[in-house]
C-alpha cells in the first residue's frame, strides 16, 4: 500500500515517540499481508475485529533508516514496537494510512522529526552574516541560518522531480510575489520568492511528503511558506545542495 500524506497546513507536531511506542504496542492488531492495511472506500483507517487499528508488521524498504531516526533498535526488521512508533509519527505528520509501514513518505517524515530534535545535524550550509535559506535536497529539509545560528525550521520541503531538478548552488532572492499564478503550469504559487530563474520557494497545496517532486521549485507547507515570507527580504541568500530521492 502506497503511503500518502494528507493535506495539512502548519508545522508538524513533535511527538515523544519512544514513550508512545510502548503505550501503543499492546493495542494494535498485527498483519503481515501486503494489502491488509489498505484504507476502505470511506477513507477511514483499517480496523481489526475488536475495533483497534490494524498494524502492518511487514518490513518496509526504509526500515533501518526509520529505526535510526526514531531511536529504535536498528535491526532492519519490523516489530510491534517499531510499528507503534512509526504509526505515531505517521499520525503526527498526517500520513495515511497510519499503519506503521516504513515507506519513503515515512522516511522523509522521520528525517524531519530527527532534524527538529537534533539541530546539530543541520549541516552543509555555509554561514553568512545575513540570512541564508538552506535547502537540503537529500533529506528534503529547509531551514534558515544567520551565521551559524538557525533562526527558522527545519521544516519539510519538496524539490524537483526527475527532468525538473532543483538546481544546486547559492543565489539571492531577487523577486517576491505574495499571490503568484504560474501561467506555465496554470497553478497558484502563494508566497513565491524567486532565487534562480523560474525556481522559487513557495507554498504548495499538495501533501508535502508525496511524490512526484516539484517542477523545480522548492515546495513548502502553506504556513511554513507564509512564515518564511515574513522572515526574508530581497537579497537574502538561498543555498541548495544534495539530491532528492524518488520512488
Amino acid at each position: 500500500m502506497t503511503e500518502k500524506a494528507r493535506v495539512r497546513r502548519g508545522p508538524g507536531r513533535l511527538v515523544a515517540l519512544a514513550v508512545l511506542a510502548g503505550s501503543l504496542t499492546g493495542s494494535l492488531v498485527a498483519t503481515g499481508a501486503p494489502g491488509a492495511a489498505a484504507a476502505g472506500a470511506s477513507g477511514e483507517r483499517p480496523r481489526g475485529d475488536g475495533g483497534t487499528e490494524v498494524c502492518r508488521l511487514s518490513t518496509g524498504p526504509y526500515q533501518r533508516e526509520v529505526e535510526k531516526y526514531l531511536g529504535l533498535p536498528q535491526d532492519g526488521k519490523q516489530s510491534a514496537e517499531d510499528c507503534a512508533a512509526i504509526r505515531t509519527l505517521q499520525s503526527a505528520y498526517g500520513i495515511s494510512p497510519a499503519d506503521g509501514y516504513a515507506g519513503l513518505v515515512s522516511r522523509r517524515a522521520a528525517a524531519v522529526d530527527w532534524a527538529v530534535r537534533h539541530p546539530a545535524s543541520l549541516t552543509g550550509c555555509s554561514g553568512r552574516t545575513r540570512l541564508v535559506v538552506c535547502v537540503d535536497q537529500s533529506r528534503q529539509l529547509l531551514w534558515v541560518q544567520r551565521g551559524r545560528k538557525v533562526v527558522f525550521g527545519p521544516v519539510p520541503a519538496r524539490t524537483g522531480m526527475p527532468g525538473h531538478r532543483t538546481r544546486n548552488g547559492t543565489h539571492p532572492v531577487y523577486r517576491r510575489v505574495v499571490k503568484f499564478w504560474s501561467s506555465l503550469y496554470d497553478a497558484p504559487m502563494p508566497y513565491s520568492q524567486f532565487f534562480d530563474g523560474g525556481q522559487a520557494l513557495h507554498a504548495s497545496y499538495r501533501p508535502i511528503f508525496e511524490d512526484p517532486g516539484s517542477h523545480g521549485c522548492v515546495n513548502l507547507r502553506y504556513d511554513d511558506a507564509k512564515a518564511l515570507w515574513s522572515l526574508l527580504r530581497l537579497g537574502d541568500g538561498v543555498r541548495v545542495f544534495g539530491s532528492r530521492q524518488d520512488n
